[in-house]
């Protein structure tokens, strides 16, 4: 039996690969409501629908209150999310946005879109007067999850002397 505070892993469609993410494909997805605390949900496909691809993200509180959430799949570098100097290659990472919140928030990464790109962008910006002239806010990303690499070292040893993530 399932503790009354348990939150289960959420099921998100996914709307594609960033860079080059464009805002028909971005809105294309829909996002069903976060399960109850303590119990969880169901995805069947639409047969007749376009088939987008989903994932399921560990529950917490942060992903349970995401209001209509989408998945983007973005390249680390695309983010400029730091990961060891041994993995040269892009590694791909879920980045969860909840598409209710539209509006500027400081120290939120957001995906705008630009006039005249069709392309979205991803980023953060220190007061709202900093945004690109004419964007306009789609969402804001509340989770971004990179994956464990093998190249990666174990996160804890038990031994601060030796843990490089203490």
């Amino acid at each position: 039996q399932l503790d009354q505070d348990y939150f289960a892993p959420r099921i998100v469609q996914i709307a594609g690969p960033y860079p080059g993410l464009s805002r028909d494909e971005y809105f294309a997805v829909t996002s069903e409501p976060a399960p109850e605390q303590g119990q969880w949900t169901y995805d069947f496909s639409d047969p007749d629908g376009p088939q987008l691809g989903t994932v399921a993200i560990e529950g917490s509180n942060v992903v349970a209150s995401c209001e209509d959430p989408v998945v983007i799949i973005a390249e680390h570098q695309a983010l400029a999310v730091p990961l060891p100097e041994v993995i040269k290659d892009p590694v791909d990472l879920i980045v969860l946005v909840d598409r209710a919140a539209n509006y500027f928030e400081e120290r939120k990464f957001l995906v705008l879109a630009l006039p005249g790109d069709d392309s979205l962008q991803i980023g953060a910006f220190p007061s709202k007067q900093d945004l690109p002239e004419g964007s306009e806010i789609l969402g804001q990303v509340v989770l971004c999850q990179i994956p464990w690499l093998p190249s990666m070292k174990p996160t804890k040893s038990g031994f601060m002397e030796v843990d490089e993530y203490f």
